[in-house]
């Protein structure tokens, strides 16, 4: 099985311009808030931007992240000395461990054989039934040149992550997308005119005074047809 980020041409991931989205992350953790608790897996923790919020969760008892890039690994430990954090994948982790819950934020399109690793995860919830909580880049008609740069095998609709899921021997609880508006920004800019960074200025007027209206109507109104991701959260059985 491939590394995460195996073909990917860079190494930051544009963390100083996504640092900026604060809304974002928070609104992220809103929809997963009910569900992560006990002890949690973070995969894919990256230098630790979600784990921080995570931690302010008054449901969540212990977060134990795993990373495979070493630089990242620096930056979470830096962040978050008192966190414990697998250097690796889920096949790092003891075989006796298990977690209520997990999540993953912009990991599984990473991974070449994202069954594989779903069925891994599967194992560290199984014995508790934990749920996964997941988000993915979503609809492969807007999959861009800067998604290969940052090693993306795939952007996902309702019918691919499900299948997934319940291949992996999930059963979901819920499946929609995320964040139309930055569907069509996504588009416009990475697909269309096929930009290759994220712009601090730009991201800050996105997080600030796009997204909160946006992201409210779609969560209090209705759940859009279609958006930049896709958000799952599953039980294992």
């Amino acid at each position: 099985m491939n590394q995460p980020n195996a073909i990917a041409s860079t190494e930051d991931f544009e963390f100083a311009a996504l640092s900026e989205a604060v809304n974002y992350r928070k609104a992220i953790i809103r929809e997963f808030e009910q569900h992560l608790k006990g002890d949690v897996l973070e995969i894919g923790a990256g230098i630790g931007q979600i784990s921080e919020a995570i931690l302010t969760l008054p449901s969540v008892k212990k977060l134990v992240g795993i990373e495979p890039e070493p630089a990242f690994q620096d930056g979470f430990r830096q962040r978050l000395p008192d966190v414990r954090l697998v250097a690796g994948t889920t096949r790092d982790l003891e075989p006796s461990e298990s977690f209520d819950s997990a999540i993953m934020v912009n990991v599984l399109e990473h991974i070449e054989h994202d069954e594989e690793e779903l069925r891994s995860i599967h194992r560290t919830l199984s014995e508790r039934k934990g749920k996964l909580c997941i988000l993915v880049p979503a609809r492969q008609e807007i999959f861009s040149k800067l998604d290969t740069h940052f090693g993306h095998f795939r952007r996902y609709d309702k019918p691919t992550l499900r299948g997934r899921l319940e291949r992996a021997g999930f059963e979901i609880e819920s499946l929609h997308y995320f964040n139309m508006i930055g569907y069509f920004a996504w588009g416009l800019r990475y697909k269309i005119l096929q930009g290759m960074d994220f712009d601090i200025t730009q991201v800050r007027l996105f997080d600030r005074k796009i997204f909160p209206p946006t992201n409210f109507l779609e969560t209090r109104l209705i759940r859009p047809p279609f958006g930049q991701s896709l958000i799952a959260v599953a039980r294992a059985i």
